[in-house]
């Protein structure tokens, strides 16, 4: 039965429950891990579809109703092939799955070059999993409204669909990791890395391109263009990349290029045949990996192990040399998610040595425990600077911002009271008692090069506390001196 609502602008919370209903309908069927490579792809088909009819109406209108105008590729931001619209697979009733995977594939192969393999390579033909009553409810879901850029701008859509993915994160559990990065925590990275406009940005495991996506989104909130930020990603699970892809279309990004594959052993950003160099590195690489090819590393052929090589069980330092080898020299600046153990660890301490010693590391951030998804782990942030400027070379700054943070249930966040105090302690780049401390060089190699946050910024002690505290001690031992001489005085009447 065909659902007929009107057509209307949706208020921001009235098109996030409309988009994330659809997920209702898969409930039972797949896995809560599994909706995101269905769900994605289908309100991307339905997008397009919207704004290529008000393309076409649009082009009818301006040339006095010329249909063949109004078919022209130039008039058109995506092709759509005859047969493969959204409307077309609407009106099948059998085998719905193979409807909706030749459509997809022929809009594809229609783009080439900016829509190939965008839509994933999930089983719709799979009918244990999706059959066709499930996916025609699906479909008539999002029939409901017009996804047209008139009804739904891409503001308000990207901002649908970064809750999607929020949601999805939420619902999902142990997959999360995979494509999500705390959006508080984003915004303070992206805040530190302050990207101006024309400058490159790249994220080597780019998930779902949050990252990359908020150095657009602040551009453009701060009225700057953002038009002209050049955006690179790599992504090693295919359907999380396409996810980045059609996320960056959902917000209006054009300029933007992310590759599928494995970062450490496939490269895929090259020039000249070497890592294409970058301004701006942001990243939250997937943490202590076993899997990789380390022999491999040893001789590596893009010269990334500067600093050495990293033990099999633990590609961490791996994930930050190749960063490091990918910014350019001149002004190349980068800030990376990680555990603390990244800090301290005796097996990389080597190769945290020859870091230090090259002077790129510019700051070291603790924030608070549970920010990572799914695990109570403190979180740290490295940031590295080429070329660093006079009064900071030789020195770190460290930022103990392990109490700016609110816990709420199993997942914590950042207020913006939070971000901007560690932003402001970064920029200040100087001491602040119990908050930050400028550190030379020397002192942190006579630790061994480890870069614990505890080794050099003490925790501001609580003065009123320590009051109250110390009221209450001098109160306890007045108690038992007073017990004591009572005791004594008994057991002197008892000699007696």
């Amino acid at each position: 039965m065909r659902l007929k609502k009107p057509w209307y602008n949706m208020t921001q919370q009235q098109l996030e429950k409309y988009l994330w209903g659809a997920a209702t309908y898969l409930r039972g069927h797949i896995d809560a891990g599994d909706y995101k490579q269905y769900i994605f792809p289908l309100l991307f088909f339905k997008r397009i579809s919207d704004v290529y009819d008000e393309e076409y109406a649009l082009a009818l209108a301006e040339s006095d109703g010329d249909l063949e105008y109004a078919a022209f590729e130039e008039n058109h931001r995506f092709q759509i092939p005859e047969g493969a619209h959204w409307n077309d697979v609407r009106e099948v009733t059998v085998n719905v799955g193979m409807a909706l995977q030749e459509a997809m594939r022929a809009i594809e192969k229609a783009n080439p070059e900016t829509l190939f393999g965008i839509f994933g390579d999930a089983s719709w033909t799979n009918k244990d999993r999706l059959s066709d009553e499930t996916l025609t409810n699906l479909i008539e879901h999002y029939s409901q409204h017009k996804l047209n850029m008139q009804n739904v701008p891409d503001d308000q859509l990207g901002n649908g669909y970064e809750y999607l993915i929020k949601q999805f994160a939420d619902d999902s559990g142990h997959t999360a990791a995979e494509f999500y990065t705390n959006r508080t925590v984003v915004r303070l990275m992206t805040l530190m890395m302050d990207p101006q406009p024309g400058e490159s940005v790249y994220d080597p495991t780019c998930g779902s391109g949050g990252l990359l996506l908020n150095c657009a989104l602040q551009l453009k909130a701060n009225g700057q263009e953002y038009r002209s930020l050049k955006l690179y990603g790599q992504e090693i699970n295919l359907i999380t990349s396409a996810i980045a892809r059609m996320n960056m279309f959902m917000h209006g990004i054009e300029e933007f290029q992310i590759v599928r594959g494995d970062t450490l052993s496939e490269p895929g950003l090259l020039e000249n045949d070497e890592l294409k160099k970058f301004n701006v590195i942001l990243a939250n690489p997937p943490y202590s990996i076993k899997a990789w090819d380390r022999k491999a590393f040893e001789s590596d052929l893009y010269g990334r192990n500067i600093w050495g090589t990293p033990p099999q069980g633990c590609a961490d330092y791996a994930f930050q040399q190749h960063i490091q080898k990918s910014l350019d020299p001149q002004n190349g600046r980068s800030i990376s998610l990680w555990p603390h153990g990244i800090l301290f660890r005796d097996s990389e301490a080597a190769m945290r040595r020859a870091m230090i010693e090259s002077d790129v590391v510019e700051c070291v951030i603790g924030l608070g425990p549970n920010l990572f998804y799914n695990s109570p782990m403190e979180a740290c942030l490295l940031v590295t600077k080429n070329n660093k400027s006079e009064e900071q070379k030789g020195k770190v700054l460290f930022i103990n911002a392990v109490k700016e943070v609110r816990q709420d249930k199993n997942i914590a966040f950042l207020e913006e009271r939070h971000i901007q105090t560690i932003y402001n302690a970064y920029k200040g780049y100087k001491d602040s008692t119990g908050l930050a401390r400028v550190v030379d060089v020397e002192e942190i190699m006579a630790n061994n090069g480890k870069l614990a946050i505890n080794l050099y910024v003490e925790p501001e002690k609580d003065a009123a506390n320590e009051g109250i505290a110390l009221e209450q001690a001098l109160k306890n031992w007045e108690q038992s001196s007073k017990e004591l001489k009572q005791s004594m005085n008994e057991l002197f009447e008892i000699l007696g």
